[in-house]
């Protein structure tokens, strides 16, 4: 191993709640890894599902893994801060407890963050996988050709340098169930996002998905009619900060809400039932969104297989147009404009001592 990577300067954090019966295979990708220098912070969200005791199995035969025991559940932003900040490495590799990490994943992003060292964050394209595990996506590079708002590469692909995290404060609970994407804009403001062309990650769909929990669905619905309202803000040459404070007990959300939500059903190999709620909940209007959202609900239920198809021929013929960026090492991440850098003011501090789980 060479002097550059037995410095344990990475760190690979992975918050778990629920997570069978994918977790075997998403610790496994990790523990496999070609570059297997790291260590693997885990914490165990207070899960009820048997995802402990596997951990602790886990744990017990590897002593890269640091398991945390969560007694109390703190939901997708305050778990994700939690691992970050028991984290040791200069370098933070993401993971998410139900997808599976390509054998050489961590190699090439440690690589390319070293390579530019003007970058501070990289993710990867992905496949995208049922609960089964068979893939039924693949990458879609023609994002990578456009700019827009949407990051290219999902949240668990992600690797990062540690105090960019710190410097852009770290997840914010008021986007709770779009933090990843909040994050990713706040970084995009203080350094290069790097994409790596080809997928170095699988991504499954399934419905253990934390957008798809069904004991809060109105709650999920204003966090991601949120996230919209911010992306329009950012569109319009403002920032979102003042949005993020509001208080929103509205009835009726964006309609692109239901796609949304409808999508990780519909990739999971299942028929999204989000017609009538669209109907009751949506914001609906004679426009272009919510055309296209009813459209796409309607066709859901009548033939998801239908819709499945339709939208890997959009994929395809996008994806034809784009596969010259494959040949390369990394592409940035396109942003309509620029993200005005602005720090928190009191930007999140590292910590020397580990948290401890609640």
């Amino acid at each position: 191993m060479s002097p550059a990577s037995s410095d344990r300067t990475l760190s690979v954090v992975m918050p778990v709640h629920n997570a069978l019966p994918h977790l075997d295979a998403a610790v496994r990708s990790i523990l496999e890894q070609t570059h297997r220098d790291f260590e693997f912070v885990i914490l165990d969200d207070a899960s009820t599902d048997g995802s402990t005791e596997r951990l602790k199995e886990w744990a017990a035969g590897d002593d890269r893994i640091r398991l945390h025991l969560g007694k109390k559940n703190l939901g997708p932003a305050a778990s994700s801060n939690f691992v970050v900040r028991a984290a040791e490495g200069a370098f933070v590799a993401r993971m998410d407890a139900d997808d599976i990490s390509h054998p050489d994943r961590l190699r090439r992003q440690l690589e390319i963050l070293r390579a530019h060292p003007e970058a501070g964050l990289v993710g990867s394209l992905c496949d995208v996988i049922d609960e089964q595990g068979r893939m039924v996506r693949g990458p879609d590079p023609w994002r990578l050709r456009h700019s827009g708002w949407f990051a290219p590469f999902p949240h668990g692909s992600i690797m990062y340098r540690r105090e960019l995290f710190d410097r852009a404060g770290g997840y914010r609970e008021q986007c709770v169930y779009w933090e990843d994407l909040d994050l990713f804009l706040r970084i995009a403001g203080l350094a290069k996002v790097l994409t790596v062309p080809e997928p170095l990650y699988q991504h499954r769909h399934s419905h253990s998905s934390t957008r798809l929990d069904a004991k809060q669905p109105e709650r999920i619905e204003r966090a991601t009619d949120l996230m919209y309202r911010c992306v329009e803000a950012l569109d319009s040459g403002s920032d979102y900060e003042d949005l993020l404070t509001e208080r929103n007990d509205a009835s009726k959300v964006d309609p692109r809400v239901f796609r949304a939500r409808g999508s990780i059903v519909l990739w999971s190999g299942h028929r999204p039932r989000v017609l009538k709620r669209l109907l009751q909940r949506g914001k609906l209007r004679p426009d272009l969104k919510t055309v296209l959202a009813l459209g796409w609900a309607g066709m859901a239920a009548l033939n998801p297989g239908a819709l499945r198809l339709a939208l890997k021929g959009l994929a395809w013929s996008r994806n034809s147009a784009s596969r010259s960026d494959a040949a390369k090492d990394v592409v940035e991440w396109r942003l309509p404009r620029p993200v005005p850098a602005k720090e928190p003011e009191s930007a999140a501090p590292r910590h020397n001592r580990k948290p401890q789980a609640s």
